[in-house]
């Protein structure tokens, strides 16, 4: 039987795979990262070890992610410059982060819908184009994070895991709504 395609349907899966892919990414970071990290480093050779006077310092002010920039970017230009207390940043900062991720979820459903192209790699080839698209490439050039060449190249290998997660995830759950529909 011919596969019918229907951009809707892929949007909806997209996005709700996205959704869940994003949570998944979470528990991966949460996880698994600490342990990728530790193996990155092993072979990051341009990589300094840390004093424990920097990760002390580092440690005690509360840290700012790209996402709750973001949020508190979001509310200053929609509210014509208020921005958010570090609580509202630390609660606006996953709703950005799942809105993201369902929306560029809604993009690859529908990609995915017309183009094997998109599917390649079981969704792998979306989540590292994500990762270099979004970390690697916007969220330094919107001033959300400093620039990725200037950290050690293990300081990636989480995130760009994640991102393969991600992608992996987003494409399972598309293929099972897609099946279900």
């Amino acid at each position: 039987m011919a596969e019918k395609h229907c951009l809707g349907a892929g949007l909806v899966a997209g996005a709700v795979g996205g959704l869940v892919a994003s949570w998944v990414m979470n528990v991966f970071m949460e996880n698994a990262g600490p342990k990728v990290q530790q193996v990155a480093q092993k072979f990051d050779h341009s990589a300094q070890p840390q004093t424990s006077q920097s990760q002390s310092s580092s440690d005690s002010a509360p840290k700012e992610d790209a996402t709750m920039k973001a949020a508190d970017a979001v509310v200053s230009a929609a509210t014509g410059g208020r921005h958010l207390s570090l609580e509202a940043k630390q609660k606006g900062g996953p709703i950005v982060h799942y809105a993201f991720g369902a929306l560029m979820g809604a993009l690859y459903g529908m990609c995915a819908e017309y183009s094997p192209i998109a599917r390649s790699g079981f969704g792998t080839a979306f989540g590292s184009a994500l990762f270099a698209g979004a970390d690697l490439w916007a969220v330094p050039a919107l001033g959300l994070s400093g620039s990725s060449s200037d950290a050690p190249i293990s300081s990636l290998a989480t995130p760009f895991s994640a991102h393969i997660v991600y992608g992996a995830t987003t494409e399972g759950v598309r293929r099972l709504i897609r099946a279900a529909a």
